[in-house]
Parts: structure tokens; sequence; C-alpha cells
């Protein structure tokens, strides 16, 4: 199930169309913050003004709170529109446009909860379910962890893959769920279709978009796949932190 990949395409010096046909798409987490940390406050000076006059969309699994702790009211209220839960809850300047709900059955709780006690990771913080607008988040270690633990979690977790083993348990049992990695610590759980891929939907060509998950498995991979799939106009760009997406965005 996680066997195909992708074709990053990342050389921002070649960059060919007007900003103001361009339609730009940033995933968050990883890519315009470091995983549920707020915004360094210099790039946030930065893309406060780079956003001027361009058509800049958001699209994260986490909610509106969590997503304005990060980026701040600002940016999240200037872009064109945010995609929260994975697109399953759509903002437009302030205003809620639209969500889907979504409910996990006792079955999957239960996978989830066997999953839960049979980790071999060990530590765990509390709030390791967490219902959201059309999505569940679900963390072994849990979502109360201190930062040294998350990264400690991340690191383990690259070696280990347990998030992966997961994902295609949940999958492999329901055929009407999807299951992603998100973040550095959980997995974002939806009804099947209802991934952030559901954003393109609203979105027309040029597209350039942001991610740091765009790795089969990964939460950001149903935009990359879809693009690569059914658009002609696009441009991928693969990123490891915010970081690297400053310095594309200083090219483009």
């Amino acid at each position: 199930m996680f066997g195909k990949k992708l074709n990053f395409q990342l050389d921002a010096t070649k960059l060919q169309y007007r900003n103001n046909m361009i339609n730009y798409i940033f995933d968050i987490d990883g890519t315009l913050t470091q995983s549920r940390l707020p915004i360094n406050p210099q790039f946030e000076v930065f893309y406060k003004n780079w956003i001027k006059g361009k058509n800049v969309y958001l699209v994260t699994g986490s909610d509106k709170e969590k997503t304005i702790e990060q980026i701040g009211e600002e940016i999240w209220s200037s872009v064109k529109r945010v995609y929260q839960s994975c697109g399953n809850q759509v903002w437009e300047k302030g205003i809620l446009i639209r969500q889907k709900d979504f409910t996990l059955n006792i079955d999957i709780k239960n996978l989830l909860l066997q999953q839960l006690e049979n980790s071999k990771w060990k530590e765990k913080f509390g709030n390791h379910l967490e219902e959201r607008i059309g999505l569940v988040n679900f963390s072994i270690i849990g979502r109360n962890c201190p930062q040294n633990k998350r990264e400690e979690y991340y690191e383990w977790d690259q070696k280990n893959h347990e998030r992966i083993k997961i994902c295609e348990m949940i999958m492999n049992k329901f055929p009407n769920v999807e299951a992603s990695i998100g973040g550095q610590i959980s997995i974002d759980i939806y009804q099947k279709g209802c991934n952030k891929a559901q954003v393109l939907e609203d979105i027309l060509d040029p597209i350039y978009f942001f991610g740091d998950k765009m790795e089969l498995g990964g939460n950001d991979y149903p935009i990359a796949h879809s693009l690569q799939q059914n658009n002609k106009n696009y441009k991928l760009f693969k990123v490891n932190n915010p970081d690297e997406t400053w310095d594309f965005l200083k090219k483009i």
C-alpha cells in the first residue's frame, strides 16, 4: 500500500508564472512552523508581507484554535482560505464556509486502544484520542507530552515505523476509512476521500504546493499525488522544515 514514490520538483529558481496567477497551498506543521510550535517571529514578518497580493491557502490536520496558536490570527485571517482538519472544516476570512463530521466506530476505537496498550513505546502522557471536525487524531505517546519527549518519539518512530504500521492496519481492516501520518507523534483518521486532496476541488491551476509529509503515508501525500495524476500546471516543494520553505519563498 505504501510502495509508490513521488517525483518532487524543487527548483525554485525556474518559477515562470506571475504571482497573481499562482495558487499557493501551504501545509503548516513542519512547513510554516515546527510541529505544534509557534512560527519563527522573523519568518512571520516575512510571510505576512510575502502573502500580500497572492492567492494563498493553508491546509492542516489541526483545528482552528491550534492553528491560530501557531501562525497567529493575522496570517490565519489574511489568506484566502484555511482548510482545517485536512479540509473537513473550511474558513474564509474568519467565516466558517462548511464542515464535515466524522465519528470513530467502536471497532476502530478498540483497535486503537489495543495498539496503545501493546506499543513498544512505554511512556504515555494522555490525550491519545482527540476528536476534531471531520477527523480523529490518534497518538501513542499522547498529545500532552512535553516537547523533548515529542522529539524522542519522532526519532524512535523514524526507525520503528509504528505509525505507518498502524495506518496500514486501520485501512486494511476498515476499507471505508483512511489514516495518514500527521506531525511528529500522531496519525489522522477520517472517512475515505476526506483527506487533504479535497482542497483541490476549490483551487484551480497553476498550483504550487509546499509540504513536509508528501511521501506515501504522509498526510500531504494525497495533494501531491492528486496533482501528479490530474493536473498539468503545478509544482511540488517538499521541505524538511520551515527554514527550507523560507528559502524557497525568497526566490519566488
